[in-house]
């Protein structure tokens, strides 16, 4: 299934679009769980589509931004007279979603005594509009979407379990952008394609030091906060350069609510790294600067999943730099990501992880790491039991400790 703007290949995102492939042919009530900015509409409509109501329109309405006064006519319809300025018959989304899909967002709002109403014409297929006292048949599949935990609500019985039970068949929780690693890249450069598009502005690439920003950022309203920081940074743009206002994301940085500690370490630690070009040991590494021991470190990175490699952490190789000493970027036209004029692609490194690193270390002190260079004392070996010129003693062990005051790059 392709759908334009289901963009990303996180596996948390591939597990959505798994669930949407499973759902999308049958007929099944679908909930949607995800914090706000998420895209629970856009999944919705991305269901409907690879459904086979596509044919007819998707129906959606916002149960929190109609007044509860006017949601059970928006709901249901009304008959004429059925209650003041009610001077003609109007049928209900129900009725305009016949055969069709009907998207119910904001579905933890909807007033505790319209929920009877509800459930029941999900469970008869029949609506009764307001005024009336007839039942008209419908055909309608529904598609719910909260960013509150209905559950909860049901466990302090201000939702209907009945209703939740119902609506709650095929349950899909959308991953929070924070949480979707690699996404981002990929997401950028669709909006600034599309805002470029819009706005008849050519805008080739983005430079990497702007790519770095977008992909650290927290991003509490995901992507319909990125859509709009986007959106503003194309506008701001004059040149063939994305030239986004970085300061903002800074500020919303320094004031966004951790949410738990163990996000406050990650962040941390995140930041410390990235200070030191991912320097682990030796004096102005990242270890000294947080006042932990160097292997400490290395089991808290192990343990909150902090690696420089792309395969384990998403995130890109460093950039490599060119003759003329220019950082790769990260092209936005359709061209093929061939070496372009001021652009270079960076070269492939030897992916490292903090897996390995303590053996790696074994292994190249036995090697002789550390030896000085010729012409400046010969190749005496830092090794512990030392003999001479390139000898060691052979029946020690030579510990990566010793080594503690080395650079230690994690890539």
């Amino acid at each position: 299934m392709a759908i334009p703007d289901l963009i990303g290949c996180s596996p948390k995102f591939r597990a959505v679009l798994d669930e949407i492939d499973m759902v999308a042919p049958v007929d099944s009530a679908v909930l949607l769980h995800g914090e706000t900015g998420t895209g629970k509409e856009v999944v919705a409509q991305a269901i409907h589509a690879a459904s086979t109501r596509r044919q007819r329109q998707f129906v959606a309405i916002n149960c929190a931004a109609i007044p509860a006064s006017l949601l059970e006519s928006e709901l249901f319809g009304h008959e004429r007279g059925a209650f003041t300025g009610a001077v003609t018959q109007r049928e209900g989304r129900f009725q305009a979603a016949d055969r069709s899909t009907l998207f119910l967002d904001e579905i933890g709002d909807l007033p505790l005594e319209l929920q009877p109403k509800l459930l029941r014409v999900l469970q008869e297929r029949q609506v009764e509009p307001l005024g009336g006292n007839r039942s008209i048949p419908v055909d309608v599949r529904v598609i719910a979407a909260t960013n509150r935990d209905l559950w909860g609500m049901v466990q302090e019985r201000t939702f209907r379990a009945d209703l939740y039970y119902r609506l709650n068949v095929f349950p899909i929780t959308l991953p929070p952008l924070r949480e979707r690693e690699g996404d981002i890249p990929p997401l950028v450069i669709h909006f600034v394609r599309k805002f470029a598009e819009r706005q008849g502005k050519v805008i080739d690439y983005i430079p990497d030091e702007v790519m770095e920003a977008l992909k650290s950022h927290h991003w509490p309203g995901n992507i319909r906060e990125l859509q709009n920081f986007i959106e503003r940074a194309v506008v701001l743009t004059t040149g063939a350069a994305l030239r986004p206002r970085l300061a903002e994301l800074r500020m919303q940085t320094t004031s966004a609510e951790v949410r738990t500690m163990a996000d406050a370490e990650r962040a941390h630690i995140t930041a410390t790294l990235r200070e030191t070009n991912w320097v682990v040991g030796g004096r102005g590494g990242a270890a000294a600067r947080l006042g932990l021991p160097r292997t400490t470190l290395i089991a808290m990175m192990q343990r909150l999943g902090l690696s420089r490699d792309p395969a384990v952490s998403g995130a890109r190789q460093p950039a490599q730099h060119g003759a003329a000493g220019h950082a790769a970027n990260w092209p936005v036209s359709r061209k093929s990501p061939e070496k372009q004029e001021g652009n270079y692609s960076p070269a492939p490194l030897e992916p490292w992880t903090t897996a390995n690193l303590e053996g790696h270390l074994v292994n190249v002190a036995a090697a002789g790491y550390g030896s000085s260079p010729a012409g400046t004392g010969g190749n005496q070996s830092r090794c512990a039991g030392s003999r001479g010129a390139g000898e060691t003693n052979p029946g020690r062990m030579v510990s990566p400790s010793s080594f503690r005051e080395e650079r230690i790059y994690v890539r």
